[in-house]
């Protein structure tokens, strides 16, 4: 065979090599998953993502974003709703995608860790009510927290995408009213907002496995609201002052807001108006500390009694020259 001939193999067989890993590659990611959201609600509205995946190997704590909605070894993402009362309503946890319900837990009673006696007090049982669906090509998703005996499958159950499975719920290792969902691939964890990869940090390249575009929302509103008395984070998680009635006879008129992600040095201003349209509150605050969860107020106490009508409470968030939250509030007083 000439030198010639022999050097044309060579070309064709490289050029099919070529075709073979292309066509492998398209078929690959036309056959990627696509998901679902694990609950039946408008996130942005009245619901959110509090916790993504933790991304740093390291006791450092960051999303796929760079952000800081996340904690060490969270292996999951959480999706939240404001408190304990819109729990008791009743919010659908639902199917991710088709699958076979391989194990599931119910019984487990709702309620919030809030000290190390309660955390304690879940071990072994961190998921709460809880389930797992084997999807198809290795794919696995687990579903925790989940309102006691609210689940509706069964072992070997087959589901559809969709399917409802129970109720949000405040089970297991749980601080706030949500859907913990975990998403695994051959036993690997997977951030839906990122895919498969091998790589940690936050500044890999990510191919998101949800079936409609999700924003990434690092900071925003949980609720906002009025109280007869200062609210704490435990009160407002139980959804103590969920259409607060206030009269003109109450101890005090707060206005506070419940949020997620504020950094340090975000700022935030409170007014607060009364019904002759006199602002009485104009208050402009730096925030010193990062948290994940933030409650803040503004108020006055009532020395005789509030004056009648419709008082008006505003709230901004700002970041730099951005603003992460506003928020305009009315109550009628009578």
């Amino acid at each position: 065979m000439s030198q010639l001939a022999i050097k044309w193999i060579k070309r064709i067989s490289f050029i099919l090599i070529l075709i073979i890993v292309s066509f492998s590659l398209v078929t690959f990611a036309s056959s990627s998953p696509k998901f679902g959201l694990p609950i039946n609600c408008n996130l942005g509205k009245n619901c959110y993502i509090m916790h993504y995946v933790d991304h740093d190997p390291t006791s450092k704590e960051i999303d796929f974003n760079c952000g800081r909605q996340t904690y060490d070894t969270h292996n999951g993402t959480d999706f939240g709703i404001p408190n304990l009362q819109v729990m008791k309503q009743g919010i659908p946890v639902i199917s991710i995608a088709d699958g076979i319900v391989l194990r599931l837990r119910d019984g487990v009673a709702d309620h919030l860790v809030a000290s190390e006696s309660d955390k304690k007090a879940t071990e072994g049982q961190e998921c709460g009510n809880g389930l797992v669906i084997k999807h198809e090509d290795g794919w696995e998703s687990q579903y925790c927290h989940l309102k006691q005996n609210s689940i509706v499958v069964k072992n070997g159950m087959k589901v559809k995408k969709g399917t409802i499975l129970g109720m949000v719920g405040s089970s297991g290792l749980a601080s706030f009213p949500h859907v913990h969902l975990s998403l695994r691939q051959d036993g690997k964890i997977v951030d839906p907002f990122v895919g498969i990869t091998e790589e940690t940090g936050c500044q890999m390249p990510k191919k998101p496995l949800w079936e409609k575009s999700l924003n990434y929302i690092p900071t925003g509103l949980i609720e906002g609201g009025f109280a007869p008395e200062i609210p704490s984070q435990k009160k407002l998680w139980e959804g103590k002052f969920y259409h607060s009635q206030i009269n003109i006879k109450s101890p005090q008129l707060i206005f506070w807001i419940h949020a997620f992600g504020v950094l340090e040095n975000d700022e935030e201003s409170f007014q607060l108006i009364n019904p002759n349209n006199q602002v009485i509150i104009n208050q402009k605050q730096p925030i010193n500390k990062s948290s994940r969860s933030w409650m803040s107020y503004v108020g006055k106490n009532n020395k005789s009694t509030l004056e009648k009508g419709l008082w008006i409470g505003k709230y901004q968030l700002k970041r730099g020259n951005k603003i992460m939250i506003n928020l305009e509030q009315k109550i009628n007083i009578n």
